[in-house]
């Protein structure tokens, strides 16, 4: 099945996170992928699980001078290359944009970087956590007493390779009416930041406190926050507007005076919540509020998920090639679907067939294998 980008070409120089990723993102949207693996490479596991699937592995090994001639090879006739190296290593490759570009002017160079190529931090290393620190993100993130540590979606997956994917899309376009490629620097500290956009408007209009559970939106409100159940379990609550507040109120069976959103009632407005869903279980009040408009719902664990009526009613998750749960790609497009997951290949997997369909000739391929520039798995 094609996809809306049935027809890009990208090539996707192997890395960890946020830049396969993008990779997964582009080939799941239709375009022609292929990842550049080092020979030899093994992530752990959680750097890289379900991130290599739906496209084909050629393992190079760029060092070499062969290795990285074989790459520009297929960057001539690529519209997309990506790649997340620090500052100044494509360069030292040989595969850098200006390099690249200068042998195929159509090209996208996409970069992806935790602090961008510019800046004193641009060689310091980080991870999710430190980039969503420095953006500000981590900071809003939490109880009052402290930040949390949250899973690696903010800097590396939202901030990252969203960002990295909308800049290629946008460069495409550009490049219909300009017929020129372009580089994409796409820096995870300034997706993390972006993605605070609302928040720092509502700090700027003096709506917003600089603190954790102080607003409205960060668990400083009793109606948007979260409960513990009967069971130790949990549910969440986002009743703002005030009729899905009184939904919220008369279901819990409890009478508050005063006004919603007077602070001086919230005390007593989180006590009785409080109060109220430790009397029945996380999935007796799920059932209790189905139907209504008063906006609680179950938090659900990773293995729930898949398994919630709503869920499996627009069909959110579907089985990969190893039969586990994984969520389907978005966003869906009514003429030109998305492509379901796909397989996940070892890197190297795929290089001589891949060599051999993209221009070389079969004794190129044998020779570069045997002088180790190329690896097939």
């Amino acid at each position: 099945m094609t996809g809306p980008l049935d027809g890009i070409r990208v090539i996707e120089l192997g890395g960890i996170g946020p830049t396969p990723f993008a990779g997964l993102m582009l080939a799941e949207l239709g375009a022609d992928v292929v990842r550049i693996d080092r020979p030899g490479e093994r992530n752990p596991l959680a750097l890289a699980a379900g991130l290599r699937r739906s496209r084909p592995s050629i393992a190079v090994d760029l060092k070499s001078s062969a290795g990285s001639d074989v790459v520009k090879r297929l960057v001539d006739g690529a519209d997309v290359l990506v790649e997340g190296f620090r500052p100044g290593v494509a360069e030292r490759l040989g595969l850098g944009p200006d390099e690249c570009l200068a042998r195929n002017p159509r090209l996208v160079h996409a970069r992806m970087t935790g602090w961008g190529q510019t800046g004193p931090w641009a060689q310091r290393a980080g991870h999710d956590i430190t980039y969503a620190a420095v953006s500000g993100t981590l900071h809003a993130l939490g109880p009052a007493a402290r930040p949390v540590t949250p899973v690696p979606v903010i800097g590396d997956f939202a901030g990252g390779s969203m960002y990295l994917v909308v800049g290629v899309l946008a460069a495409l376009i550009a490049r219909g009416t300009t017929g020129r490629g372009q580089v994409v620097d796409a820096a995870m500290v300034d997706g993390a930041a972006h993605l605070l956009t609302m928040v720092h408007g509502l700090l700027g209009a003096g709506a917003w406190r600089d603190q954790r559970e102080a607003n409205l939106l960060d668990g400083g409100a009793p109606f948007y926050a979260v409960y513990e159940c009967a069971d130790g379990k949990f549910v969440a609550v986002g009743a703002l507007e005030p009729e899905f507040w009184a939904e919220l109120v008369t279901g819990l069976g409890i009478d508050l005076p005063g006004e919603q959103y007077d602070p001086d009632t919230w005390e007593a407005q989180r006590a009785a919540f409080a109060a109220a869903f430790l009397t029945r279980s996380r999935d007796e009040w799920a059932e209790h509020f189905e139907g209504t408009d008063a906006c609680v719902a179950p938090v659900l664990s990773l293995r729930e998920a898949p398994t919630h009526p709503h869920a499996v009613g627009r069909g959110s998750f579907v089985a990969d090639v190893n039969g586990h749960p994984v969520p389907r790609p978005g966003p869906r497009l009514s003429d030109t679907p998305l492509r379901a997951p796909g397989f996940e290949p070892v890197p190297g997997a795929d290089t001589r067939s891949y060599l051999l369909a993209h221009g070389f000739a079969a004794d190129e391929v044998e020779a570069l294998i045997t002088s180790g520039a190329v690896v097939q798995a």
